[in-house]
């Protein structure tokens, strides 16, 4: 079975940090205070943060007393996760890496967590590889929590086009709705960013 390509280096980049990046820090401790209620989590637990992103949930976590461990196919999020670390002054074994192959033995983990819609860039097959590894990594009696949009309330305020401004710059994310499959697929990026280099408007695909 075919399906979208997902090119992770061309959405997950320095523009993305930029223009999301606020957003998501200023949600991030009362995301991370959700995680922990909803997976009942204690100091101590084994967790793995599948594709961690740049680390937001991971290091809060480990602040609140859990051993976590953060998976990501992006270097550039993973270095900027361990700087946010070492910023707060904990440990977090950062990882790079395949979801639908993880390299821990079985059992490895007390919970896993996937978070902002980080489930489903790959085509069913592949997607079924993630939940499988997931699974194999988990540890008898253990949890895994996937965060991913609604579809019931994502139709109602669907845009094809999104338009995103901070300090000037502007980004727009194109995206189509696939009916048949529930799916929501990133066409492409066009990013204007002010830059004192000068710079030229920048645009990626996926």
């Amino acid at each position: 079975m075919t399906g979208p390509v997902f090119e992770f280096s061309e959405v997950f980049d320095e523009d993305y940090l930029h223009f999301y990046g606020p957003q998501l820090e200023a949600v991030s401790d009362a995301e991370a205070e959700t995680i922990w209620r909803l997976l009942d989590l204690e100091p101590g637990m084994e967790v793995l943060d599948l594709a961690c992103g740049h680390g937001r949930i991971a290091n809060r976590l480990t602040q609140r007393g859990a051993r976590v461990t953060g998976l990501d196919a992006t270097p550039l999020f993973l270095e900027q996760a361990r700087r946010d670390a070492a910023e707060r002054g904990v440990e977090v074994d950062y990882v790079s890496g395949d979801m639908r192959s993880l390299p821990w033995p079985e059992h490895r983990f007390e919970r896993v967590i996937n978070w902002f819609t980080a489930f489903g860039y790959f085509h069913d097959i592949d997607n079924q590889k993630v939940l499988s590894e997931a699974h194999r990594v988990l540890r008898p009696g253990g949890r895994l929590l996937i965060e991913n949009n609604n579809l019931a309330e994502l139709l109602p305020r669907w845009l094809p086009a999104v338009v995103v401004e901070r300090d000037g710059d502007f980004m727009i994310d194109r995206s189509t709705f696939e009916p048949a499959t529930g799916r929501a697929v990133t066409e492409g990026r066009v990013s204007a960013m002010d830059r004192s280099d000068g710079s030229p408007f920048r645009s990626a695909c996926s």
